[in-house]
């Protein structure tokens, strides 16, 4: 399956576009570029912001309702919230995707999401990102919340493709299994909503209010119709012990998406002897966009500088 899939890269089509972003407060905000990858013959958008210099790659993948740029890239006027930024700051070229379905990918034939497919997409596009650079070693590889549990499959279903392995606020419980979908089932295309796009801050003042409002309305500007995703069964492939490559495993303290338990269980049975885990003081489902953000990066980057040294 590996080689085949490495065949169809090869006839990739690339578009890149530098577009204009108002400033940040940061002085280390970088110039976005969009490229669009082929993944089995159908588009998928990639954003981009690199550091001057940069020798390692960093792949970012969203959750279940929101698109890379949201959540990845948040823009407020006087402050720093922008994951992509802190990342460049560190000297790091960061690539965050949109699945198909999110923000500027649009839905395939199908209608659907599946997580074979995405996890399928994510290794496409990091190989993709693998052959644009002169990197010291392959892409870090980085799924928050249904991006997490994408993430580790397309580890275990293409092995090779990443260096490292970063899994934020992870939602499965190892040892559930999820059913299979009811027979007969149709896209909704539901309209999405603010409620859900505020839905993620849930400790009280980890963030501001016109923070939260600016995520709101580039949440619901990037996705305005709910991505529908089936065979979530899928999932119950899901096998730690495959993960064989540097694994971190990091939470918010106050998370109740991704509990404690749900984290050890995954630390544990995860196979590789290079493996972290981090429980972010003050931080819930969407630590990295608020007050722990520092701590957030300044672990997610202590275990990507381990990474190159081990």
């Amino acid at each position: 399956m590996e080689n085949a899939m490495i065949a169809r890269i090869v006839s990739f089509l690339l578009i890149s576009i530098v577009i204009g972003v108002a400033p940040a407060s940061g002085a280390g905000q970088a110039e976005i570029r969009r490229h669009t990858v082929m993944a089995d013959g159908h588009p998928i958008a990639l954003w981009e912001k690199t550091a001057t210099g940069a020798t390692e790659a960093v792949l970012l993948v969203h959750g279940r309702t929101w698109s890379a740029r949201p959540d990845f890239d948040l823009q407020v006027n006087g402050e720093d919230l922008s994951l992509m930024d802190g990342l460049v700051e560190e000297g790091y070229a960061v690539y965050a995707v949109d699945l198909r379905g999110y923000g500027e990918t649009p839905r395939d034939e199908t209608g659907w999401l599946t997580p074979n497919r995405a996890a399928d997409d994510v290794a496409i596009v990091l190989e993709w990102i693998a052959e644009s650079g002169e990197w010291s070693i392959k892409p870090h590889l980085f799924g928050w919340s249904m991006g997490s549990t994408i993430s580790q499959l397309a580890v275990q279903r293409h092995p090779e493709a990443a260096a490292s392995l970063t899994l934020f606020g992870y939602w499965r419980d190892d040892d559930l299994e999820l059913p299979a979908d009811d027979p007969g089932i149709e896209p909704e295309m539901a309209a999405t909503t603010a409620e859900a796009a505020a839905s993620d801050f849930i400790v009280p003042g980890a963030i501001s209010e016109a923070a939260i409002d600016a995520y709101v309305q580039q949440a619901l500007a990037a996705d305005p119709v709910r991505v529908d995703v089936r065979n979530m069964d899928q999932y119950n492939k899901l096998d730690a012990a495959h993960i064989r490559i540097p694994a971190l495993i990091i939470a918010g303290e106050f998370d109740p998406l991704a509990p404690a338990v749900y984290q050890a269980k995954l630390f544990v049975r995860i196979a590789t002897g290079h493996k972290q885990y981090v429980s972010v003081p003050g931080g819930d489902h969407a630590a990295f966009l608020e007050k722990p953000r520092a701590y957030f990066i300044h672990e997610l980057v202590g275990f990507f500088r381990g990474v190159t040294i081990q």
